[in-house]
């Protein structure tokens, strides 16, 4: 059998709620390859896990990570917002990786510094970098891999030939190891198309048992999902089904 696409559980995953502990917890207990999480930065530059600059309070009331110190946000939330720092070092005690979804620009130096501080280099990398932050990423980060996240308005604009070659050679343009793109606007050829120009190719966010199997037929590097428990049960009845074929054709 080829191998399996690395399995990427997305925040929240198992039901857990967005951006805890609870679901980091979740997927390096179910063993699941990559932890995806979004981040934010705090006023005192902190990287949090958040994926809107706007939270709740715990009195109900909308606060803001850019107006507020991490000390301050603490004081005035339920619970303490998990910081990136935190969160790497359960990551590093686990031997995964972490997939960095940038939701600010502002994060992209205080995220570099804290990896490299860390010697986390070769366990994570950068997603939800458009060509433009991605060419950013490269000067703020550059000791950090990233991935391109695909403008998703030229699969919808171009023909589909002309939406993946653009997406390659932004990709390599922009020295990322590979594309990120919703897995609805996936074919084989844009597969083909990534290997021929050395390209990875990473795609969000599947439910379906069905996509799922689709997807790891044709080869995609990894498959992110909310239920990683649902996709290492695919993974294991396409191995026994692979082991089955073989037994019964020798």
């Amino acid at each position: 059998m080829n191998n399996f696409p690395l399995i990427t559980a997305h925040t929240g995953c198992m039901g857990h709620p967005d951006h805890s502990f609870e679901s980091l917890q979740a997927a390096l207990t179910l063993g699941a390859d990559i932890y995806e999480d979004d981040i934010q930065l705090t006023r005192d530059g902190v990287p949090v896990l958040a994926h809107d600059e706007d939270i709740t309070l715990a009195d109900g009331r909308r606060g803001s990570l850019a107006e507020m110190t991490l000390k301050e946000l603490n004081g005035s939330m339920s619970a303490p917002i998990p910081t990136l720092q935190d969160v790497l070092e359960q990551i590093r005690k686990a031997g995964k990786i972490m997939n960095l979804d940038i939701k600010t620009d502002s994060a992209l130096e205080p995220v570099s510094v804290l990896v490299e501080r860390m010697g986390m280099a070769e366990r994570v990398f950068l997603s939800g970098c458009e060509y433009g932050m991605a060419v950013k990423a490269g000067r703020y980060a550059p000791h950090i891999r990233r991935l391109l996240n695909v403008n998703i308005q030229s699969f919808e604009s171009l023909r589909y030939d002309e939406a993946m070659l653009q997406a390659c050679a932004e990709g390599r343009e922009a020295d990322c190891f590979g594309l990120n793109v919703p897995y609805q606007v996936v074919r084989p050829e844009l597969i083909e198309a990534v290997r021929r120009y050395g390209l990875d190719l990473y795609v969000w966010t599947v439910r379906e048992a069905d996509d799922m199997r689709r997807l790891a037929q044709w080869g995609v590097h990894s498959i992110t999902t909310r239920d990683p428990g649902k996709l290492i049960a695919v993974r294991g009845e396409m191995e026994y089904a692979e082991e089955n074929r073989d037994w019964t054709i020798s």
